[in-house]
């Protein structure tokens, strides 16, 4: 998954936009000479997984086009703490107005992917995949899926446009499961998948009887989700939703689903703590003056 450089771009305006307001960094204009030169380095506090590198490098960039952004370890990769992510040269006071828009896109992001990596981990040797949700960030979405993916995890569907997913209100407004689903594939055409949510045995009995490409299997216990799968048979995809942590994730994925859905993936990460450090602060100027 590649991001789109104008999304980027669009997201890091917006966000020095935010931070500048009307009078612009009224701190580093007053207290750092226009031409001084300096060189920072990007570091981890604390062990991670990268993710970000495009934003961070693109808020140096926006504010000094002729910076020069070093990366030392790439997106997806694990860092320990103390650990040099990039090297940054340029303008002192371009590199200080874009620190702190450069450290919240990554130290979400690499919050994000840290935690996928966990849940991964955790169910590794088995055939399951770990998904992400829409419980996202209002307008970081493409970014926090992009993080996901750096961590070894999934995407599930980006919008309410790019995929059916028929759940319980859906079911219960178009009055009954079959209805549902048959309304569904009625309208979508023949490059769209449909999923469809049922929290019981006896709701996936009714929908197996229908074309569907995928079913969510809804807060059921592991004795459920074996059942379920046992029903399914190969027929479509399955995917347990619900009920889903570090503790329990294990258990989950034995049972032999496909895909399991995590929506604190996005929803909780913690942010993972980044820091940004001058190092021997230059005397010289842009033109080369001592």
């Amino acid at each position: 998954m590649m991001l789109s450089h104008n999304l980027v771009l669009s997201a890091v305006r917006s966000a020095l936009d935010e931070d500048l307001g009307l009078s612009g960094d009224i701190t580093t204009n007053a207290t750092v000479g226009a031409d001084v030169r300096a060189d920072a380095l990007l570091v981890a506090r604390k062990p991670g997984v990268v993710s970000g590198l495009a934003l961070a490098e693109a808020a140096f960039r926006e504010l000094d086009p002729e910076c020069v952004f070093e990366v030392t370890i790439d997106e997806g990769q694990s860092i320990t703490a103390d650990d040099t992510i990039a090297r940054i040269s340029g303008n002192a006071r371009a590199i200080l107005t874009a620190e702190r828009v450069a450290l919240n896109f990554m130290g979400r992001m690499c919050g994000i992917a840290t935690l996928t990596r966990r849940y991964v981990e955790a169910i590794a040797g088995t055939r399951a995949k770990i998904v992400d949700t829409r419980k996202t960030t209002p307008g970081l979405r493409v970014f926090e899926k992009y993080a996901v993916r750096c961590g070894g995890g999934h995407n599930h569907r980006f919008g309410l446009f790019d995929a059916i997913l028929i759940k319980d209100n859906h079911i219960v407004a178009a009055g009954g499961v079959a209805e549902a689903v048959k309304a569904a594939r009625d309208a979508a055409g023949h490059m769209t998948k449909i999923e469809v949510e049922v929290d019981t045995l006896s709701q996936l009995d009714v929908v197996m009887r229908e074309k569907v490409d995928c079913v969510l299997l809804d807060n059921m216990n592991p004795a459920e989700l074996r059942k379920a799968v046992t029903m399914v048979a190969g027929r479509c995809l399955t995917e347990a939703s619900g009920g889903v942590n570090l503790d329990t994730v294990k258990e989950i994925a034995a049972t032999g689903v496909d895909l399991i859905s995590v929506g604190a993936l996005t929803h909780s990460a913690p942010v993972l703590d980044l820091g940004l450090d001058f190092v021997t602060p230059s005397k010289k100027s842009l033109g080369g003056a001592a």
